[in-house]
Formats: structure tokens, C-alpha cells, sequence
């Protein structure tokens, strides 16, 4: 495919705006729950994505 569609071109955009944003909010919650160790516990979503954050590294 030479010529992507004005379709296609947009769907790529997104996904790659979708991927800079869950890296970087991984990225802050990561930091906050470093800052924060009184936050363990209290999100289950959060304690997740930090331990999976820091098991990817």
C-alpha cells in the first residue's frame, strides 16, 4: 500500500497519540507511587500497573 488513505493516516495518528499517553501516564504513576508509598493498597489498578511497570524494566 503506496498511498494510505486520509482514513488510515488518522487511525495511525491515534494509535500513536493512544501509545505516547499510556506510556506516559505509566510513566507519572510510576513516579507517584515511588513518592507515595502510602498510596500501596489503596487503587488495585494502580498497584497493578506499577508492578507491571517495574517487571517490564
Amino acid at each position: 500500500m503506496e498511498n494510505p488513505t486520509a482514513t488510515e493516516q488518522y487511525l495511525d495518528e491515534v494509535r500513536d497519540q493512544r501509545n505516547k499517553l499510556k506510556t506516559r501516564h505509566a510513566q507519572l504513576l510510576t513516579r507517584l507511587m515511588d513518592e507515595r508509598r502510602d498510596l500501596r493498597g489503596v487503587h488495585a489498578l494502580a498497584d497493578f500497573v506499577d508492578d507491571s511497570v517495574r517487571w517490564c524494566a
